[in-house]
């Protein structure tokens, strides 16, 4: 069964325009990921999910230019982009790499694909961990299943109709080492002061390093406690947006 990661992105954003093309370290944010997710040792593919609109043209130029595959679908319902990538490239779990998190770890999503082959789980949820290092690993049964039963196309945050249906199988992310539980680190790109705060962590990782993991980020920020405060402050602001967008509406209700 093949596994892949999932990087969902489009240029939709209102607060923070652009931003997949915003600069870290001298590449885009959304290059900076698909760099990072190389490095995941366990997926069988690395799939940019993007929608069919015109202003998505040059995402899909990066993903060639990357040398990964790519996806075009819904720009309202993610989980039909998913199903169509999935679908497409014969895909049977996927883990997802939302655009948005740019610091997001290969190695916790190497540990979803583990937790999937031993426990065949439905979904996989961060409990926890920094916000940005971790998002879902699904499965395209439950994936299918979902697709099926929901109605609506506005599907951004569909975390709800995995966890709050009863009809799966959903766990926390295990075997995760204990530093990485932080509730005062913010790592998603959504204003101003988090990309400033992503750029100041990154000048600062060791370059002679493959690549900037979680464990030299955090240690970063603990010898540098002001850079968490950089953009924290935006964290209830952020989780406030969220819940207001979160919806379930199933069919037949």
């Amino acid at each position: 069964m093949k596994k892949a990661i999932f990087i969902t992105v489009r240029n939709g954003s209102t607060r923070l325009p652009g931003k997949a093309q915003l600069l870290i370290e001298g590449v885009s944010t959304i290059e900076y990921l698909i760099d990072r997710m190389k490095y995941s040792k366990k997926a069988d593919c690395i799939i940019l999910c993007t929608t069919e609109n015109t202003s998505d043209d040059n995402l899909i130029e990066i993903a060639k230019q990357k040398n990964i595959f790519y996806f075009r679908g819904s720009e309202e319902d993610k989980l039909e982009r998913w199903r169509g990538a999935a679908e497409k490239f014969k895909i049977g779990f996927f883990c997802t790499a939302d655009g948005d998190d740019t610091f997001c770890e290969p190695l916790l999503i190497d540990l979803a694909f583990e937790q999937f082959e031993k426990k065949n789980s439905d979904f996989i949820k961060d409990g926890g961990l920094i916000t940005g290092a971790f998002t879902y690993g699904i499965s395209v049964t439950a994936l299918k299943k979902v697709c099926e039963i929901k109605d609506s196309e506005e599907t951004e945050m569909m975390w709800v109709y995995f966890t709050d249906t009863g009809l799966f199988k959903v766990e926390n992310l295990e075997n995760v080492p204990e530093k990485y539980y932080r509730n005062d680190i913010r790592m998603t790109l959504d204003y101003e002061e988090d990309l400033s705060f992503f750029r100041e962590v990154a000048q600062r990782g060791n370059k002679s390093k493959v690549y900037l993991d979680l464990e030299e980020i955090i240690d970063i920020i603990d010898k540098e406690p002001k850079l968490k405060e950089i953009n924290f402050f935006r964290q209830q602001q952020w989780a406030d947006n969220q819940k207001k967008k979160t919806t379930l509406k199933l069919k037949g209700e």
